[in-house]
């Protein structure tokens, strides 16, 4: 089993990866085409890029992630599976931070500022109301989540992991932010509890 801490908190652990998963299929599966361009915010243990990539629609995958050591462990392949991101072609690997880079106009390619793509998925913070980092709250503002919006092309999805349940304040929100929202809840079992344990998926699209 591996596991991610940041501090006190806990990120991922490779017991529970079917949400993460799922956050690629689920906002993928709104995108009509291919060669699609994907961003993905939080490597972690890979679970996401790994799913994106398994997307043979998916032309390009860059995954933000702020901490060096987390992309040094899949570089280094410490990570069961972490060729299949390293070794694809289609992957890049950028460290910075994703709320700053989307906040500050800088974009998520250093050669292309104002390049925008097809989907934008985000696995970092716990929930939208349960944030690792102060400064992350303003992603899941009005203000924030139209900057992402922006981000995106015509019919464009944005997809975010959060464990807790559904948050109809802030569907509400994304509602107004995009053309279309919407809330999934992801089951999976707990070997923990012995029990089932859930996430939520949202998925939102800019108009066509």
């Amino acid at each position: 089993m591996y596991e991610v801490k940041l501090g006190d908190e806990y990120l991922m652990s490779s017991l529970f990866t079917v949400a993460e998963e799922e956050l690629s299929r689920l906002t993928l599966a709104v995108l009509p085409g291919g060669a699609l361009d994907v961003v993905v915010g939080g490597l972690g243990l890979g679970y996401t890029a790994r799913a994106a990539l398994a997307d043979d629609r998916v032309g390009s995958l860059i995954v933000v992630e702020a901490l060096a050591p987390v992309i040094d462990w899949h570089r280094r392949e410490l990570l069961p599976h972490a060729a299949e991101i390293t070794a694809d072609p289609r992957t890049t690997l950028l460290e910075g931070d994703f709320f700053a880079l989307l906040r500050d106009g800088t974009g998520f390619d250093p050669a292309g500022p104002g390049r925008r793509y097809d989907a934008i998925l985000v696995d970092i913070d716990h929930s939208p109301v349960n944030v690792l980092n102060p400064a992350h709250a303003d992603l899941y503002t009005p203000t924030g989540l139209r900057r992402l919006a922006d981000r995106l092309r015509p019919g464009g999805a944005f997809g975010l992991w959060s464990d807790d349940a559904p948050d109809e304040a802030f569907l509400a929100l994304l509602s107004d932010c995009f053309a279309t929202a919407t809330a999934e809840v992801v089951t999976f079992a707990n070997p923990l509890t012995r029990g089932t344990s859930a996430n939520t998926v949202y998925v939102a699209t800019t108009d066509g």
